[in-house]
């Protein structure tokens, strides 16, 4: 299982955007990963489909920006969907 199409960063407004939307399961997966203390070459390679080896700095920027966005997601995101 992939992504849906994703950014190299995601969205930083201070809503929940329809890409967070979108990437839902994504965030649960890097938080999963994370929580399993999942290398972070792993868990990009089966998450984003991104080869670490090939593409060190775009991987690290994917994995960390969207790792982020998903820690955000459950520290205040989760709110804006709340309220909907």
């Amino acid at each position: 299982m992939t992504a849906p199409p994703f950014e190299t960063h995601p969205p930083q407004e201070e809503g929940v955007t329809s890409y967070d939307e979108r990437h839902l399961v994504t965030y649960l997966r890097l938080l999963d990963a994370e929580a399993e203390g999942a290398d972070w070459r792993e868990a990009v390679s089966i998450i984003f489909s991104i080869d670490a080896a090939r593409e060190p700095e775009r991987a690290k920027a994917v994995h960390d920006s969207h790792l982020a966005r998903a820690r955000w997601m459950t520290q205040a995101g989760y709110r804006h969907l709340l309220k909907r």
